[in-house]
């Protein structure tokens, strides 16, 4: 399953304490219940993008936030432990980064569009012709229009975190698609000749 692939490739950095954040730029603590802070504020922002806090970011790890960590963990294949460690967090940067590439690439399009396009992207991390990790998959020179044009660094909304939570599930609507492009606009006499396989609204999924 892709989200065990991605898993696998993370628990390479369990045995350190503190790990820095590609997207951030700093150390992460482990956090647990009864901590404040700012690093716990931006754990509840995660977790409430993802729809698995139900409160408003306080800076207080309590009861709620442990429970939230802890549905995300056993969500995601993590071990359930309440605890906001390496692995934890390391997860949270993934699903921002995906969430950034679903809502530049294709906001405007249905859920299930938006849930094909994560698809794709971790298709491609599990497939041996693209880079084996997330963002060697995202950062590959020309793979997507939103990084390249800088919409990738847009704020995602709700659908695109909601999206990315789906396919992680493991969800595809691609149905394995390694690319998807708009026909009525793209200028790439290549990515003309792949095999499609179906079209979800602007965007047609093929290999």
């Amino acid at each position: 399953m892709k989200q065990l692939l991605l898993l696998s490739k993370t628990f390479v950095a369990l045995a350190i304490l503190f790990f820095i954040s590609p997207t951030e730029g700093h150390a992460h603590s482990l956090l647990k219940q009864g901590d404040t802070g700012a690093e716990v504020e931006e754990l509840q922002k995660q977790l409430i993008q993802l729809d698995y806090l139900d409160t408003d970011a306080t800076g207080y790890y309590g009861s709620q936030t442990d429970q939230a960590v802890r549905n995300f963990q056993s969500d995601f294949g993590l071990v359930v432990d309440g605890l906001a460690g390496v692995a934890t967090h390391s997860l949270l940067e993934e699903v921002h980064k995906l969430a950034k590439i679903v809502y530049g690439e294709a906001r405007g399009e249905s859920f299930e569009g938006q849930v094909a396009v994560a698809g794709v992207v971790l298709n491609r991390v599990e497939s041996d012709e693209f880079p084996q990790t997330l963002a060697g998959v995202i950062y590959q020179r020309n793979a997507f229009t939103a990084v390249h044009d800088g919409q990738y660094e847009l704020t995602p909304d709700a659908t695109a975190y909601q999206a990315v939570r789906e396919a992680y599930k493991g969800t595809d609507p691609s149905q394995g698609a390694l690319y998807y492009f708009n026909p009525d606009i793209a200028t790439s006499e290549w990515i003309q000749t792949r095999t499609v396989e179906h079209r979800i609204g602007s965007h047609v999924f093929a290999n």
